[in-house]
């Protein structure tokens, strides 16, 4: 009964006030620090004269009055030495509890200093030595004792108002740094109540005044009953596991996952403070769908793009602006910014001047598909290396705009070819897609005879002069994060409470980070010799339903119960799972695991390139069926899915 009282008093409101009331003043903290040491004082003074008998303080040439102003004094003197009175009470640390017992020491040397120096000076000494060595423990103890309860106080009173409990999983320096931070920061609102440990690491122990538990069932049926509902990641264990493995058992048991902000920046060290961790953040769905970091070949990458003048068309884009980002650490003389949108161009040029103020870059307005425009930046840049990624990419809107995707991607790639080959540019970087692979819209069917294009010409070309500009594509999945994409479009309708739409529910999709795609794309262009298409390795594809619940259940709810999930259909040009690969096609390795080379069907360029300006020419005329015609007999294996166009194919 007496406990269920103190319980309901304690989560009252009574002391709710008390963790916002402002600091003790350090005036108020050295008052408080002295009255416990007059206390300590008294004490000793009864102990070391004889209990009771405490006004007799034995062979002392002072009266107690004046034994007790030499000590207050003194202690005084060593208090301001130390600043043991800076700190605040509340956040006490290590250090705070050095500094009291250095000055508590140091109090006791400096009376007996001056006992020995006044015994041989004046053959008497003011002070008791009996009360000197209990004063000095015991005035420590209650300094010590003070900090400590008011700490301690502080934080129950803190957490008793609702704070959300949290496990810590995770036992290495980076989990303690966590934990410590959480305890010592008054803005933080977590409580931690205990740590985790994989099922073959040690657990059933006190680590920090926490109890250290096993990653089982059993562990979450506990928390279920402690009401603990968060687990934060420390940056170390989430370096050493696999986020999407490792951490979906808390996803499926609905509990929301924190992490530190700075866990991927983390380096080799254990040697990692709280300062250092830094705020407490939910765990983002793309840190689930990272894979381990890729190594790429930097050297290699260097000699391909320093000193040299580097052109990246659609450099405002997704792609393009990772791409120029990740350029400027291998020191090229100067970056073109090719671009046809204003607005993020300008942003991307000042984001540039900020973060690289010693490169140089060139932002230029220009389109793709303006060969004119195209012939002019070129001719006055000069580029040695291009990375070509500007393109229509959305699979919907270019199944309604057929001739705006010939123009974007066929004509704007055209363009981009011709002119390297005009001014003589080393190497050609084509950024292209999965869904070039047996395509079942347009996007993927314009890309694929781009890549047709800067195949056969490249192929034309070393007939004639081999040490023409080498061509080059890669090929590679959705990129987590890019602009229009699945992830922000399904958080921002979390955020707006619901419902998310997913197409169908077998639909999947590979998925790779912007700066993994962009140091594959480099690479590619360093092990190219010319004409090849590179496929990258996607890892393993995820299903957007799955997809759509786990960032449900990371924004903290419950799928079908607070936020539902609808079903919409597949869209025009829309297929269940992408291909890397057509069936006829075989891959070879390179030197980079994640890279491989595609084998595909040759084509003469001669044929390709009288096809090609017919197709283009004909989606001037805005004859979208008669495009789409063209484009399926240049691309046999394009069979519409889900599309008007689908009569266009052979029965």
């Amino acid at each position: 009964m007496a406990n269920k009282f103190m319980n309901e008093i304690r989560h009252s409101d009574i002391f709710s006030h008390l963790p916002q009331m402002h600091y003790m003043p350090r005036w108020g903290v050295l008052l408080l620090d002295l009255f416990l040491c007059t206390i300590a004082f008294w004490v000793s003074v009864w102990i070391g004269s004889g209990f009771f008998n405490y006004m007799n303080v034995g062979e002392t040439s002072l009266s107690i009055g004046l034994h007790y102003l030499i000590v207050m004094g003194m202690q005084l003197v060593m208090f301001w030495a130390f600043h043991t009175y800076s700190g605040i009470l509340r956040y006490s640390t290590f250090i705070d509890t050095t500094k009291v017992l250095l000055s508590n020491v140091m109090t006791g040397l400096a009376l007996v200093a001056l006992n020995l120096i006044l015994d041989n000076t004046s053959g008497s000494h003011p002070l008791l030595n009996t009360v000197i060595a209990i004063y000095v423990p015991m005035s420590f103890v209650l300094l010590f004792t003070l900090r400590v309860g008011v700490k301690t106080l502080s934080e129950n009173l803190e957490h008793s108002t609702g704070s959300p409990q949290v496990m810590i999983y995770g036992t290495q320096t980076a989990g303690v740094a966590i934990a410590k931070m959480l305890r010592a920061s008054g803005n933080n609102p977590y409580r931690p109540v205990g740590f985790i440990a994989d099922e073959n690491d040690r657990h059933g122990y006190d680590l920090a005044g926490l109890h250290v538990r096993p990653l089982n069932e059993s562990l979450f049926a506990w928390m279920e009953k402690q009401g603990v509902k968060h687990v934060i990641v420390s940056p170390l264990k989430m370096r050493a596991l696999n986020p999407a493995k490792d951490l979906q058992i808390f996803i499926d048991h609905n509990v929301r996952i924190l992490t530190t902000p700075y866990f991927t920046q983390m380096d080799n060290t254990d040697e990692i403070d709280a300062q250092r961790i830094g705020r407490i953040d939910a765990i983002h769905i793309e840190d689930l769908l990272e894979r381990p970091q890729i190594n790429i070949n930097m050297e290699n990458v260097r000699q391909l793009i320093q000193k040299r003048v580097v052109l990246v068309s659609g450099a405002a884009g997704s792609i393009g602006s990772e791409l120029v980002r990740q350029i400027q650490q291998f020191k090229p003389q100067v970056t073109i910014l090719l671009e046809i949108a204003e607005s993020p161009l300008h942003d991307l040029a000042l984001d540039l001047k900020e973060h690289f103020p010693k490169s140089r870059f060139i932002p230029v307005i220009g389109d793709v598909r303006n060969r004119e425009r195209m012939e002019q930046v070129f001719g006055e840049m000069r580029p040695d290396i291009v990375f070509h990624a500007a393109a229509y990419k959305h699979v919907p809107l270019m199944e309604s705009f057929p001739n705006e995707a010939i123009q974007a991607n066929v004509l704007g790639t055209k363009n981009m070819a011709d002119m390297s080959v005009k001014y003589g540019v080393q190497r050609f970087v084509m950024v292209s897609t999965d869904k070039a692979v047996n395509p079942t819209n347009i996007m993927g069917a314009s890309k694929r005879i781009a890549e047709i294009y800067v195949q056969s010409l490249f192929r034309k070309l070393q007939k004639e002069n081999p040490n023409s500009t080498k061509f080059i594509t890669t090929r590679f999945g959705n990129v987590l994060g890019s602009n229009g994409s699945v992830i922000p479009f399904f958080r921002k309708q979390i955020a707006a409470g619901g419902p998310v739409t997913v197409t169908h529910p077998d639909i999947i999709r590979y998925f790779m980070t912007i700066p993994e795609a962009c140091c594959l794309v480099m690479e590619a262009g360093t092990l190219g010799e010319g004409g090849e298409i590179f496929v990258f390795d996607m890892g393993q594809p995820v299903k957007i339903l799955d997809l759509a619940r786990n960032m449900i259940r990371l924004a903290g709810y419950t799928p079908e119960k607070d936020i539902r999930i609808v079903f919409t259909g597949l869209r025009p040009g829309e297929k269940l799972y992408e291909e890397l690969l057509n069936q006829k096609e075989t891959t070879i390795p390179t030197a980079n695991e994640k890279i491989m080379v595609a084998r595909v069907r040759e084509f003469e360029f001669d044929e390709v390139s009288k096809a090609v300006d017919q197709l283009i020419e004909t989606s001037r005329h805005s004859k979208p069926f008669t495009t789409v015609t063209l484009m399926k007999k240049l691309v046999p294996e394009f069979i519409s899915n889900n599309s008007i166009y689908e009569q266009l194919d052979p029965q």
